[in-house]
């Protein structure tokens, strides 16, 4: 990790850092490199970019939406713990379920929530089409969060199920997203959902451009959902 450059991403969010967080970051990308060469979490590996794409993009939503006082929140489809490890670090107070498909990366991100130190931080190996129909973790969250790669019809389909009714899912989108958006109306609508707005940052020190879509749940979603294949 660039700590000189992360530490000035966030200062042009608006935002500062304490030296225990900056050192549960740094904990973070050793660990992230070092597990990297046995298994494959991700593409970026160099300081630069652990720093600006995986760590400032991460908390992005943390500047320009309001997420409340100890809430629940779930990132669907996590991967390596992006976005929901760095918003935990720089939110301790948040009660965060990092979800993904594939047990490899669960089991990496319980060495980080040991060695990084973080409470708070449940880590489940479960495919979100499956859990989302569990009575113990459906309409139970208050926030949640995805930087995964699918279209906004399918990851509507994946979150919702999961929020309760008044809270939010935040689709951390990239590119040009209108038709996608288009596409997938009917169907958040469906599931209980509406875009309240979309959000278009700069991830700073980088040319990286950022869409939040800031999608509300009105009301339950219909047992039907999410289905068994999402389409």
């Amino acid at each position: 990790m660039n700590r000189d450059l992360f530490i000035d991403c966030i200062e042009k969010f608006g935002g500062k850092i304490s030296e225990e967080k900056l050192n549960q970051f740094e904990k973070f990308s050793s660990l992230l490199v070092e597990w990297n060469e046995k298994m494959n979490l991700t593409a970026i590996t160099d300081s630069d970019g652990i720093s600006v794409r995986h760590f400032a993009d991460s908390i992005s939503p943390l500047f320009y939406t309001e997420i409340k006082e100890n809430a629940k929140v779930i990132d669907v489809g996590t991967g390596a713990g992006f976005p929901g490890v760095p918003l935990k670090i720089m939110r301790p107070d948040l009660d965060i379920t990092l979800m993904d498909s594939l047990n490899k990366r669960i089991t990496f991100l319980k060495e980080v929530r040991e060695q990084i130190g973080i409470d708070k931080t449940e880590c489940v190996h479960a495919r979100a089409e499956e859990f989302g129909r569990k009575e113990e973790y459906r309409e139970k969250y208050d926030v949640g969060v995805s930087r995964a790669v699918a279209s906004l019809k399918v990851l509507a389909e994946y979150v919702l199920p999961f929020i309760k009714v008044g809270g939010y899912f935040i689709s951390m989108k990239a590119f040009e997203i209108e038709e996608e958006v288009n596409e997938a109306k009917e169907k958040i609508k469906l599931l209980g959902g509406k875009i309240e707005e979309i959000k278009e940052i700069e991830i700073p020190n980088s040319d990286a451009v950022r869409k939040l879509v800031i999608i509300k749940k009105i009301s339950k979603t219909d047992k039907k959902y999410p289905g068994r294949k999402i389409k």
